[in-house]
């Protein structure tokens, strides 16, 4: 059993309690992880304040805090390997895809590092000839951090980069699923030479996540996760009266005309349901198919799912791993019961593995027929594609809208006009035409609706951890008039 730290004021320590991970390749626990209380919380603030309002922080000039963030970034760059495989280990999520986008990570701090000493105020051109008014862009304070298991290190990166940059401090909050690569991440960022206190980890259940969220000298909460935790965040945040951003769930539309690239869109289609085990936020779990290519994309596609290579998440081999935890497994299970039983057909799949592991098969469910399946409203966050067929381009449109959700999309046609209309009509924070899952630090993430709101990546982020202060400067030498007397 590997034991591991939370991260609070510059110092490893051990929290009040703690709990075994389980490593979902076999279900049997692998590590012993801190578990935050009430009081951990505290400190973990209060160092993030102190050191907010600190010389060695708030004295620093921007162009510094951009060299430490790029020392981070080289930092994570050359630990990523160790860091992929605690990830794999601790969420089950393939080595292969750990590798590459840990690897991809650094770029999202190389970027904020960039954009430090560019985040700039603005010269108003004011109505008052004797004054002079310019705003500054300022830190908001500490910021709350709360991460999930999927994705984790890259759904820091692009909160602890932009808030970093723009000069706040953080508390991280890990996800007590699988927090081992956050609380080794903490250990690389103590190398970085970043003053103690400015960045702090730590994990813990809804006790830890309540005292954050809530906590009064907490300015900002940022979070990605399920809309009824953001529901309490939000609620929680009434007591300090903080900014929100929610980056939460989606059930995205694939949308598939029939003058696509189908060998492409199949694969895009594989890759955005099947990828991390389909734990992801944006993954495209509704394919909308024009019903005169549907039977050839559908065979197609069940040929490619019931190909991939299911197995250990270490393997360089593995397609698929396991789920993260086996609350996700038995909740797939459930959807598709009662799917079926709302007259949807199962295309491939849809059965448990049997022995170790939280292991589930790429799965497809054909809602034709059923268009009150749940399935196509419920996120399962897992390798399952519900899909419905559509005659029109209007019919494909309302069909994609029809979802509380609006994270993502994608839409695959050779028709630019067509591609046009789709973009302008879906209610989704990202569209993707002809391709699927592609992401950059210079562009903006997130959605509306039970996707939540504000944005992830991109300038805007840095920005939303900003407030803004104007600032009056009268130029006239002549006495400020006396306000009483009689003129």
């Amino acid at each position: 059993m590997q034991t591991f730290q939370q991260y609070i004021g510059g110092a490893f320590e051990d929290a009040g309690a703690s709990f075994a991970s389980l490593d979902p390749a076999t279900g049997k626990p692998w590590a012993q992880m801190p578990s935050a209380s009430a009081a951990d919380v505290d400190r973990a603030v209060r160092a993030a304040e102190a050191a907010f309002f600190s010389a060695d922080w708030a004295g620093m000039t921007a162009t510094q805090r951009g060299k430490l963030l790029m020392r981070l970034a080289d930092l994570v760059a050359e630990n990523a390997p160790r860091l992929a495989r605690l990830e794999t280990r601790d969420t089950g999520k393939i080595i292969r895809e750990t590798s590459a986008q840990i690897a991809y990570v650094a770029e999202y701090y190389r970027y904020y590092a960039g954009l430090a000493d560019k985040i700039e105020g603005a010269h108003l051109p004011i109505d008052k000839p004797d004054m002079e008014v310019w705003l500054r862009r300022e830190p908001v304070g500490v910021v709350a951090a709360i991460v999930p298991w999927n994705s984790q290190l890259f759904l820091s990166a692009v909160k602890i980069g932009p808030a970093l940059a723009a000069g706040c401090t953080v508390v991280l909050k890990a996800s007590e699923e699988g927090p081992a690569p956050m609380l080794e991440f903490a250990r690389i960022f103590d190398q970085a030479g970043f003053p103690p206190g400015v960045l702090n980890v730590i994990t813990g259940g809804p006790e830890a996540g309540a005292a954050l969220t809530s906590h009064a000298s907490v300015a900002h909460v940022a979070f990605t996760g399920g809309p009824e935790t953001a529901r309490h965040i939000v609620r929680n945040s009434a007591e300090n009266l903080a900014s929100t951003s929610l980056e939460l769930g989606g059930k995205s539309p694939f949308i598939v005309f029939d003058d696509a690239d189908l060998e492409s869109a199949v694969n895009a289609q594989v890759s955005g349901i099947f990828a991390a085990t389909g734990q992801s936020c944006v993954a495209g779990s509704r394919l909308v198919i024009q019903k005169g290519i549907k039977d050839a994309f559908l065979a197609r596609l069940k040929e490619k799912a019931e190909a991939v290579v299911i197995g250990a998440p270490d393997d360089m081999a593995t397609e698929v791993g396991p789920l993260c935890t086996l609350k996700q497994r038995d909740h797939a299970l459930r959807l598709i019961e009662a799917s079926v039983a709302a007259g949807a057909e199962l295309v491939t799949g849809g059965t448990a593995a049997d022995g170790e592991g939280f292991y589930f098969p790429p799965t497809v469910l054909d809602c034709s027929a059923a268009p009150t399946a749940p399935c196509l409203s419920t996120e399962f966050f897992g390798p399952v594609l519900s899909v419905v067929s559509f005659e029109t381009e209007a019919e494909a449109l309302e069909i994609a809208n029809t979802t509380a959700f609006g994270l993502a999309s994608g839409v695959f046609t050779r028709n630019l006009t067509c591609a046009h209309r789709m973009i302008r009509g879906i209610r989704a924070g990202i569209v993707w035409v002809n391709t699927y899952r592609a992401v950059s630090p210079i562009a903006p993430f997130g959605g509306h609706g039970l996707s939540g709101h504000g944005r992830e990546g991109g300038l805007q982020a840095a920005l939303d951890y900003t407030k803004v202060k104007a600032v009056w400067l009268r130029t006239s030498d002549e006495a400020i008039p006396d306000p009483f007397v009689m003129r």
